[in-house]
């Protein structure tokens, strides 16, 4: 029998579940040890059968064993490092950290709601600061170690927030991406980033997944966050260790209560250090509307700035209730979740599904979504208002009118009304002060019944009474000063992956329509010219740059590409055109210095044959107004004239058809032709204020989807895909 190098005596338990074992097996493989023979082949790995009733001492031999080294989150798991003689500081260092500052502020009160998952949860914030701590023990436990990559392919729910912060409190680094990416996406993402394990859903995206990642990807191990092990396609017995969620979390529980017992064994076994503020904390893959997602490096460092400068856009209370239904692998979804924990929020995860019946039921503070959320709020209100009596529908419409016009004059008296033409002579100024606030005089006893009479009803039905902050692309004008009309202050932002991603948003106190506000702090703009690259005066077009502590520290194993996106002071080119609003000391838009406005991507621009420029944007956005138009992708690119590719909606265009006397009043479907002929009429009525204007369209029945490959799982149209799936009848069209 031969010697083996560990400090004391082991009793080896057989009466352990699957999971148990594999931990085993990673424990003592951490050290060199030999036994009796009889051991030997009784416990050879995880997969052999073991007597329930058998019982192992093993005898050791005292000798030094070689210390662990672990990573902590210096306030979240002070304790331990202050047992190794490190800072004892309160300073968020590291995300985790915020945990234990919201544990010991807010405690007892309810941090998260998630009612549909299996179980439903409701924890407070002392109970997620311990299932953190809990998670990430586990995590150890079962051989995660600093610096590796743990893909984490989920959507929103509590587990994947604890899950997210547990791998990154062991100062791992952790992968993310949604349920919805086809699974060569998910391949790609997991071997580019060198992921050593999974973190999954649930059963379902597993099984999808299995056959490809069984027999093309090296897994130390799998996680499931939801459901149950008995519905996957294969189990741990064939040589891949698979936990669930509690059983991390049991793991978990049990190192850190015998840690907790025995101090000196704690520093005898474990050499802990401290997670640094520029050490990466997550890959974070673009979504990737033109060529293959990038690996975006985004550090602990860039995430809290991101904590600790989101008050200013939106000033969250103790108690607000939020509503969180984005991916959190979105990083504006991500980065506002972070935030709102420190304020002691309660989140409420709701589904694009439930909507509509939580926005009435919790009736949320704040809503944080993208702008087709909100154009998806106003399509409703615009169709409920529809389907009305004709005397309600007359009297709604009178009313929104009236208050867009008030709104409008309001805007102008105020000085937040956006422009970026020269300031105006004083005499001038004065009078169209002077107007402004003669005509909102007029208007406001109007606006203030409909308020009563029409607004209230539309409040209570859709919630957000303080503000919905949308992010993540272009927020339409009409469904901006539509919100602001009926009184629900919708605030604009700005940001990218590559910036962590907030750069600028508008204030409560300054919400300039059309702009997506002032930088937030610590961050400057500059907008430089396409062709020079030297940086322009305010008020000109170009595109758009911006340095700060947020911007990334680069994309994953891509120096290149990295090179072309952050030059050597620090900017990152955002790839979007825009300008910076002059500043004015009189006039209408006095109080809009400095805001930024964008006007759409280089690469979506457009040159026609005639050299002319086009930005689609304008164009699409106008045209979305239409309710017969699901979705358009203008086309156009060096053709003499502009092309639009369009999803009918096939319900409202039976609607119009028959109220136009097209077809008969029963008729349960419209001719392609005819669909044609109203369409143009459609795109002529909304689009006719528009720089230009769509010739020839093509007429598609299949939606663009994220399943189809045509949308980003962050619902964006992936116009290179449409373009290339419809490369022939474009051709065709114009010919």
């Amino acid at each position: 029998m031969t010697t083996i190098p560990l400090t004391s005596s082991l009793i080896v338990n057989s009466r352990c579940d699957h999971s148990r074992r594999h931990a085993f097996q990673f424990i003592f493989s951490r050290s060199q040890f030999s036994v009796s023979k009889s051991f030997t082949r009784k416990c050879r790995g995880a997969k052999i059968g073991v007597s329930p009733n058998m019982r192992f001492r093993v005898h050791c031999e005292s000798k030094t064993q070689e210390l662990q080294i672990r990573k902590c989150s210096p306030f979240l798991e002070k304790t331990l490092l202050s047992s190794n003689g490190a800072s004892d500081s309160d300073d968020w260092v590291a995300v985790p950290d915020i945990w234990r500052y919201s544990a010991e502020k807010y405690g007892d009160r309810v941090a998260l709601v998630d009612p549909y998952h299996n179980p439903p949860t409701n924890m407070t914030y002392k109970q997620l600061e311990q299932e953190i701590l809990d998670f990430s023990e586990g995590l150890r436990v079962i051989g995660v170690k600093p610096d590796e990559k743990v893909a984490l392919f989920a959507d929103n729910s509590c587990r994947w927030l604890v899950t997210d912060q547990g791998i990154m409190a062991t100062g791992a680094i952790n992968v993310v991406r949604g349920s919805r990416s086809s699974v060569e996406e998910l391949l790609q993402i997991y071997h580019h980033s060198d992921s050593v394990a999974l973190a999954v859903d649930s059963p379902e995206l597993f099984n999808r997944i299995a056959e490809t990642f069984c027999s093309k990807a090296a897994m130390r191990f799998v996680i499931l966050l939801w459901g149950e092990k008995s519905c996957l396609a294969i189990d741990g017995g064939e040589g891949l260790p698979i936990y669930n969620y509690k059983e991390i979390i049991d793991l978990g529980r049990e190192s850190r209560q015998a840690l907790g017992d025995s101090l000196a064994a704690r520093q005898k076994n474990y050499q802990y250090e401290t997670i640094n503020s520029d050490d990466i904390a997550t890959l974070m893959y673009t979504s990737g509307t033109t060529g293959n997602p990038k690996g975006v490096m985004l550090s602990h460092k860039n995430l809290l700035h991101q904590i600790k400068n989101l008050w200013d856009i939106v000033p969250a209370e103790v108690g607000d209730k939020f509503l969180s239904m984005l991916p959190p692998w979105h990083a504006y979804e991500r980065a506002c979740e972070y935030f709102t924990f420190t304020y002691g929020v309660e989140q409420v995860y709701t589904t694009v599904r439930n909507l509509k019946e939580d926005l009435r039921f919790y009736q949320p503070k704040y809503l944080i979504s993208v702008p087709l959320v909100f154009e998806t709020l106003y399509s409703g209100i615009q169709k409920q208002i529809s389907t009305s009596s004709a005397v309600r529908k007359l009297v709604a419409l009178s009313f929104i009118k009236v208050s867009l016009a008030y709104m409008e004059s309001k805007r102008i008296y105020e000085g937040i009304y956006l422009t970026n033409l020269k300031q105006p002579p004083y005499l001038v100024s004065v009078l169209d002060w002077l107007y402004a606030r003669f005509i909102a005089a007029l208007l406001w006893p109007l606006h203030v019944l409909a308020k009563r009479l029409v607004y209230s009803k539309i409040h209570s039905a859709i919630g957000i009474t303080k503000a919905g902050i949308s992010g993540g692309g272009s927020l339409p004008l009409h469904v901006d000063k539509f919100f602001e009309a009926i009184g629900v202050k919708v605030q604009n932002g700005y940001g990218l992956t590559e910036s962590s991603p907030v750069i600028a948003c508008r204030r409560p106190t300054c919400n300039v329509l059309g702009s997506v506000g002032h930088p937030i702090r610590h961050t400057e703009f500059k907008i430089v010219d396409l062709d020079t690259d030297e940086a322009l005066p305010p008020g000109s077009k170009g595109i758009v740059n911006v340095r700060g502590p947020q911007v990334m520290k680069g994309y994953y194993k891509n120096p290149e590409a990295t090179k072309q996106a952050v030059d050597e002071a620090g900017w990152l080119n955002t790839g979007d055109l825009g300008w910076i609003a002059p500043h004015h000391s009189i006039g209408r838009s006095r109080n809009s210095g400095g805001v930024i406005v964008l006007e759409g991507r280089i690469k979506d621009t457009i040159i026609l044959s005639t050299g002319e420029n086009v930005e689609p944007v304008e164009l699409e956005e106008a045209a979305m107004r239409s309710s017969v138009i699901q979705q358009i992708v203008v086309v156009g690119q060096d053709q003499r004239r502009l092309g639009g590719i369009i999803v009918p909606n096939k319900e409202e265009m039976l609607m119009l058809a028959k109220k136009v006397s097209i077809v008969d009043a029963d008729a349960s479907e419209l001719s392609k032709e005819r669909m044609t002929g109203l369409l143009h009429e459609e795109l002529r009525k909304w689009t006719s204020e528009c720089s230009f204007q769509i010739g020839p369209i093509l007429v598609v029945d299949d939606p663009f989807t994220i399943d189809g490959g045509l949308m980003t799982p962050t619902m964006k149209i992936r116009r290179d895909r449409v373009l290339a799936k419809y490369k022939e009848q474009i051709a065709n069209m114009y010919n």
